[in-house]
């Protein structure tokens, strides 16, 4: 970085002699390049720069202080934003209201006491402006203990934000502990082959908590389950699973909140370094007194305020592509930081610390957005037992409360055709086609009527046990189809038709005056009778 020489060429010998003057330092020279000299020298003296920086603002101390630990240089987009502007003004302005005496920011305060420059330097991203400390200053500033309580000078000692009013938390959301359940339900879908279910957590966000925990990993063919991770994962007592999953999430490096928020779409390879700000923002929820509700508003306006730049170091607003989806605008600059960044925290106190147990939510009224929050200590220790029973129908019914033991209705589950689940239970039906894919995958019936036996609040249907074992043994027994039958007036028409060009679109016959028509073939049959000459009544299925 440039010398405290090289930031100040070029200066007029105003500027040099309001130096001076704000230093104490007694200004002989009346020529600008001796002057230059001479300030430099007073300014690079280890004692009395320790005697200015403490008589500094508490402000301007802090400011000196990011810059410092920065190694001597910020972006002058971030530095700004935090810090303040430098009024643009020229010597007769500038001697004229003495602008200087009268500081409108850190920045300034700093700029006319020659601790801050500006300059472009070049950057892996190409040139780019910085707020930045004259090397030989830096020297001298990194012994000292330039340490500022952050509470009073706009930092995070205090925490940011404030209480929430009675109107931002008069309506309490309930408590969500349905992470276990929707992974449970995603883990069953996975192994028998199926779609992504309807879970009540989005279930891309629930593979996520997944893959971070280790139980789920990605392969070319998709997700693929550790089968003795899985097994830990569903028998493991759900406070010591929710545990698991949120430390997992916690300390990973792949979880992305930002690819996940709601409503955008993220593109290209730009790494947002998901773990740092995670554990930033962490950090300031953590100062929050536990069990006081918050206002979710003011703790992201207080972030926006004093930390603007939590998840981009390098101030750069305008290299991530990130997409609005509802109507394609692509979001730059820092004009969308309430949508980007601000969205993000709102996320990760809404979205993951909520469906961990870790946060409460409360909204001004039902179906409104949430207006506060509150962190909870040890979330684990209110998580319910699994302990409910089932029930079993002679038609082959199950319905599994959501508090059974998820490893029986991760295996339950797998017998089965699913049904429409509701706020508190699971449906489940067998069928001939659920028992021939789960003996596909080596499970047996006995399986199933022992997982039932164990977990039913009453005895099985013994319909339903026959009916099982019968299968077991014989296969399917019986069959229902729905096929589309032609019925004629006389058997001397359908022998016309089927000596036809649409004879071959006619199956089995069902009698003299009846035929069963082949799949897709009506439109072609119907058209082979109008060219005989024959109107077609169409029946519904009731008639």
């Amino acid at each position: 970085m440039p010398t405290l020489i090289q930031s100040l060429q070029g200066r007029d010998l105003g500027h040099l002699r309001i130096v001076a003057a704000l230093w104490g330092v007694e200004l002989t020279a009346s020529e600008p390049g001796l002057a230059l000299q001479e300030v430099a020298a007073a300014l690079l003296d280890p004692g009395l720069v320790a005697e200015v920086v403490g008589a500094l603002p508490a402000e301007a101390r802090l400011a000196l202080r990011r810059l410092t630990e920065a190694g001597g240089r910020i972006p002058w987009a971030t530095f700004a934003r935090r810090f303040g502007e430098i009024r643009e003004a020229g010597p007769a302005r500038r001697d004229r209201e003495q602008i200087y005496l009268q500081p409108i920011s850190a920045a300034e305060t700093l700029f006319y006491r020659a601790f801050l420059a500006r300059a472009f330097f070049d950057t892996p991203a190409g040139v780019q402006e910085f707020a930045y400390v004259p090397e030989d200053l830096l020297d001298l500033l990194r012994p000292l203990t330039l340490v500022e309580e952050e509470g009073q000078a706009g930092g995070s000692a205090e925490p940011l934000g404030r209480p929430a009013s009675p109107k931002e938390r008069r309506r309490p959301l309930p408590v969500c502990d349905r992470l276990l359940d929707d992974a449970t339900t995603l883990l069953a879908a996975l192994r028998m082959g199926l779609p992504a279910p309807s879970t009540v957590i989005p279930h891309e966000v629930v593979r996520r908590f997944l893959q971070a925990a280790g139980i789920l990993f990605a392969s070319p063919q998709g997700d693929q389950v550790k089968a003795e991770e899985v097994r830990r994962f569903l028998e493991m007592p759900r406070p010591q699973a929710l545990a698991w999953l949120a430390e997992a999430w916690q300390t990973s490096e792949q979880f992305n909140e930002l690819r996940l928020l709601p409503g955008l779409a993220c593109e290209g390879e730009w790494d947002n370094r998901p773990l740092a700000t995670r554990q930033f923002l962490l950090d300031l929820l953590a100062a929050l007194p536990p069990g006081r509700w918050w206002s979710l508003p003011a703790f992201v306006q207080d972030v926006k305020a004093k930390f603007p730049d939590f998840q981009r170091p390098a101030g750069n607003y305008d290299s991530w592509f990130i997409k609005r989806l509802s109507d394609g605008v692509y979001l730059r600059g820092f004009a969308a930081w309430d949508e980007v960044d601000g969205a993000l925290i709102r996320y990760l106190i809404t979205g993951p610390l909520y469906w961990l147990g870790r946060t409460l939510l409360a909204a001004p009224a039902d179906e409104e957005a949430v207006t506060a929050f509150q962190t909870a200590a040890r979330p684990e220790q209110d998580v319910p037992d699994e302990n409910a029973k089932l029930y079993v129908t002679s038609q082959g019914r199950i319905v599994v409360p959501r508090f059974l033991p998820r490893a029986a209705r991760y295996q339950i589950a797998r017998f089965c055709e699913w049904e429409q689940a509701r706020p508190d239970e699971y449906r489940y039906r067998v069928t001939t086609a659920s028992l021939t894919r789960a003996a596909r995958q080596g499970l047996k019936v006995g399986q199933l009527l022992s997982l039932l036996a164990k977990h039913a609040a009453a005895e099985i249907p013994p319909a339903f046990i026959r009916a099982l074992k019968r299968w077991e043994s014989n296969g399917s027994e019986a069959r229902v189809e729905t096929r589309v039958l032609l019925r004629v007036s006389r058997p001397e028409v359908l022998d016309e038709l089927r000596r036809s060009k649409a004879g071959r679109f006619l199956g089995e016959a069902l009698g003299p005056a009846a035929v069963v028509v082949k799949d897709g073939a009506v439109p072609k049959v119907l058209a082979a009778l109008a060219e005989m000459g024959l109107l077609v009544e169409e029946a519904g299925p009731e008639e």
